[in-house]
């Protein structure tokens, strides 16, 4: 499948999905969600596929949604080969049973939660930055909030949410939001995925 916004592989019962919007931060379109949807299907029904690894090019794993393709659906460029969809990504990934990991090698922004926290696990590289910005142009990240809620405490999640800080990789660890801390070595990142490999798919 010749997507435009992400690219895809198979190997060695890996799924790896990585958002290829790099000029744009990895935002994401109408276009971008229907691909995102219709990798992680085609992921779902392989049966040799056991887990999804999820990446971003370039220096921003991603900047949440391109609001002026939303408000002005022309400039988005549609892909034909992909039936749209009118789900969000916290629904489409909600849809996929197979166990995930999100590796995040730059900063995630606003909607950019929806899709690192949708995995089931969470790595970052330590000079990753996190973002909840949209207050400070007045939206709130419901959405991304509702995500929050699964790791920390509502008025925790909340703060995030309402001052719109940016925070390290060590805070979000702290706060849950990450299993571990990427070094050189990505002990703890292969060990993990051995153990998820080595288990018996089916379950």
């Amino acid at each position: 499948m010749n997507y435009k916004f992400i690219q895809t592989e198979i190997k060695e019962h890996v799924f790896t999905l990585t958002l290829d919007r790099e000029a744009k931060r990895n935002a994401f379109t109408p276009t971008t969600v229907s691909e995102i949807a219709h990798a992680l299907k085609e992921a779902e029904a392989n049966d040799m596929v056991h887990l999804l690894i999820l990446k971003a090019n370039g220096p921003v794993f991603c900047a949440g949604m391109d609001l002026k393709t939303y408000q002005n659906p022309e400039l988005d460029s549609p892909n034909p080969d992909i039936t749209p969809v009118e789900r969000s990504l916290g629904e489409i990934f909600d849809q996929f049973n197979k166990p995930s990991i999100a590796i995040v090698e730059g900063d995630v922004i606003a909607g950019g939660f929806l899709i690192a926290l949708s995995c089931t696990y969470l790595f970052a590289m330590p000079h990753v930055r996190f973002s909840l910005p949209e207050v400070k142009i007045g939206l709130f990240p419901f959405q991304v909030l509702a995500l929050l809620l699964e790791y920390m405490p509502e008025r925790r999640a909340m703060d995030l949410c309402i001052r719109g800080r940016s925070f390290s990789a060590d805070e979000a660890l702290e706060k849950g939001l990450l299993y571990g801390i990427l070094d050189s070595s990505e002990d703890e990142l292969q060990a993990l995925k051995k153990d998820i490999l080595e288990n018996a798919p089916l379950a």
